[in-house]
């Protein structure tokens, strides 16, 4: 499968936001971590344990040094792109989320949710700290 392709004006969510400054161009929709050396958030990755911390999913879009809010839990919609049951994770691609089955070796898992409908995801995130042998 292949990750999932977000129209940013279709992400949406009522619940509780947190916010910081973004470290780079944020999307709405972006997975999203904070850089512990910077303090930054910047789109998270599966690359390594600190880079697939995921605080939440961005729901607007920022450029390096604005203003960024993000979803730590509960509903983010994305419009109907998602499959019912499907778990999702924090892709090998930045930013972005991918069925669970997309994990491959040596990336690290970060459970971001399951979609409990075509649109919506529900954020359980799980960040392991492990990497798929």
């Amino acid at each position: 499968m292949a990750d999932l392709t977000i129209t940013e004006t279709n992400v949406s969510s009522s619940a509780v936001t947190e916010s910081g400054t973004a470290g780079e161009q944020i999307t709405a929709g972006d997975a999203v971590y904070l850089d512990a050396t910077t303090g930054e958030i910047k789109a998270a990755l599966n690359d390594s344990a600190a880079h697939s911390a995921v605080k939440g999913i961005a729901i607007n879009r920022a450029e390096d040094g604005q203003p960024v809010s993000w979803v730590p839990a509960g509903n983010v919609s994305f419009g109907a792109i998602l499959t019912v049951g499907e778990i999702y994770v924090l892709s090998a691609n930045a930013g972005k989320i991918a069925p669970e089955a997309d994990n491959g070796s040596g990336e690290y898992v970060t459970v971001l949710g399951v979609a409990t409908s075509t649109s919506v995801l529900k954020l359980g995130i799980i960040n392991s700290g492990v990497a798929v042998p």
